[in-house]
């Protein structure tokens, strides 16, 4: 097995594309491609020939002998997906297909700077005659992929490289600190673009619906995500790591992610991108075990095979598992680990992380502040063909000064758009809402997937757009290029020379304190850099505007 992908896939299909004897799957156009937790390299028609490697955009892809001891459980992954789907009848599906012609100039916004967003700008840009403006209310693009993955994840984090290169094609344009819905409409948009597509993602945490979860100490796992991950809107979330005990309600790859990062040893994080004040705060931090619960079983477990093949390979934080005493049955990767770990032998004095099945919060306990929280055993039963967790009745109370929710995202309404408050999601037909409205990415279809999940769901919402364009379907935009810019001067716009000042400022930043990447937390000063890259420019004789808004790369 020459090589072996080892993270969840960023769909970019460039290495699919490179391998010229077609042993990457499943490949677009395959069953399962656009929700495929990862990819996986056929050993048999392998021919070690290193081309995906150079083509991945985010290092996932490594030779067998270069595998670290944590990540050896990714052959067994790989070997077990070919012996229930060997592709021996497949023929290459990853081939380019002609681009579709388009019937006139248009220009589209895109409301959200995040993977789907720049995706979508992407399959907008293969085309001839399309511009895209980007927008997003904070002065930074990338959206979760800055400030959604842990900071340990550095090797996620390189699908920016892939993002870097969208921004940079011609005809491109970021309108970045400006929100829209707030500073300006979707009237206002929809009156100057051909076609406004909103990817603003689903910002908002499901709650736990339980007495207490108003105390102090009671927070959402996505803030504290946000706060470690440097999102200037989120310094301030109230996270106290004086106590022993840390517990998170719900286990999905956000709740391993923050319960790694709350036990990590914090001289492995400096050289990370993991803000200043959190790091301070972790190297002062009392916390010893994080206590993950599941309401389920071990099979119905959310978290991803990646995330457990790399929670199991901590070396310095002991993983257990509790299961109420029950066995767990080995029948699947995911559950074959879990009862390995099960199996493992804690060191005493290490920090830990519990993953604790079928238990289910009942409430929150304290008088201001979290001192406690009650939870119950459950048990699975079969309810009109639906496994759900029910509770025992078997009740136990447990010290901690901190809950974590982390049970799910969900999207808040968009001004000027339908919604569906089930869902948290606009209304759509294969991403369109109306011809000329578009939604892309978790406000579209719910918050489901991972980072690449959202190139195939982008690239849908834009055939919905261009069909609308081929069929006379959009209104023309108004006004000229030069009212559009007039218009944009009269907000502190950052557009694409001042985000690559911003990352320029932060890099520099981080190289002189030893630091990966050292991130600006202040809305204002990220503003004011890249407003004196614009007077640079200005002082060079570019000839634009007070901001040189809409400059081209």
């Amino acid at each position: 097995m020459p090589y072996v992908v080892t993270q969840s896939c960023c769909s970019d299909a460039s290495c699919v594309i490179a391998c010229p004897v077609n042993c990457i799957h499943p490949a677009p156009g395959e069953p399962g491609f656009a929700e495929a937790e990862m990819l996986y390299v056929d050993p048999k028609a392998c021919v070690d020939c290193g081309a995906c490697t150079t083509a991945c955009p985010v290092d996932a892809i490594k030779p067998h002998t270069k595998l670290t001891d944590a990540e050896l459980p990714f052959i067994d992954l790989n070997r077990l997906y070919f012996e229930g789907q060997p592709h021996a009848d497949r023929t290459p599906l990853a081939v380019i297909p002609p681009l579709r012609p388009v019937s006139s100039e248009i220009r589209v916004a895109i409301v959200g700077a995040g993977p789907a967003g720049l995706y979508a700008a992407d399959e907008l840009l293969k085309h001839a005659g399309v511009r895209v403006d980007v927008f997003d209310r904070l002065p930074t693009p990338y959206g979760l992929a800055r400030a959604g993955v842990a900071p340990d994840h550095q090797h996620t984090k390189q699908v920016t490289r892939l993002f870097a290169a969208i921004e940079g094609q011609p005809g491109f344009r970021y309108r970045l600190n400006l929100e829209v819905g707030d500073q300006i409409s979707h009237d206002d948009l929809a009156a100057r673009y051909d076609g406004v597509i909103y990817a603003v993602g689903a910002s908002a945490d499901r709650s736990l619906g339980i007495d207490g979860e108003d105390l102090i100490g009671s927070t959402s796992a996505t803030e504290v995500v946000a706060w470690y991950n440097g999102h200037p809107e989120s310094q301030d979330a109230p996270v106290d790591l004086g106590g022993e005990r840390v517990v998170i309600v719900g286990n999905g790859n956000v709740a391993l992610d923050v319960a790694r990062i709350l036990t990590a040893d914090p001289d492995s994080l400096k050289p990370t991108d993991i803000a200043a004040l959190p790091l301070a705060t972790l190297r002062g931090s009392n916390v010893r075990e994080v206590l993950v619960l599941g309401r389920r079983g071990p099979a119905q477990a959310a978290f991803t095979m990646p995330e457990l093949i790399g929670l199991a390979g901590l070396v310095d934080v002991d993983v257990i598992v509790d299961n109420g005493g029950e066995e767990i049955p080995a029948d699947t990767p995911k559950t074959r680990l879990l009862a390995e770990l099960a199996e493992r032998v804690p060191v005493p004095g290490r920090r830990r992380i519990v993953l604790r099945f079928q238990t289910a919060p009942v409430r929150i306990l304290g008088e201001e502040n979290v001192e406690a929280i009650e939870v119950t055993r459950t048990r699975l039963t079969d309810v009109g063909g639906v496994l759900s967790a029910l509770p025992t009745g078997d009740v136990e109370v447990i010290e901690t000064s901190m809950v974590l929710r982390s049970v799910g995202y969900r999207g808040t309404a968009v001004d000027g758009l339908p919604f569906d408050e089930a869902t948290g999601t606009v209304p759509n037909d294969h991403g369109r809402v109306v011809p000329g409205t578009y939604v892309a990415g978790w406000i579209k279809r719910g918050p489901s997937g991972f980072i690449g999940t959202n190139k195939s769901c982008s690239e849908e919402t834009v055939t919905s757009l261009l069909d609308d364009l081929d069929a006379g379907a959009l209104t023309p935009a108004a006004g000229t290029d030069a009212e559009l810019e007039a218009w944009l001067a009269a907000y502190d716009v950052v557009d694409l020379a001042g985000w690559r000042a911003i990352d320029r400022e932060e890099l520099r930043r981080g190289e002189a304190s030893d630091r990966g990447r050292l991130k600006m937390l202040d809305t204002a000063e990220m503003v004011a850099v890249a407003e004196a890259a614009s007077s640079t420019r200005r002082v060079g004789g570019s000839g634009r505007g007070r901001r040189a808004l809409g400059s081209r790369a």
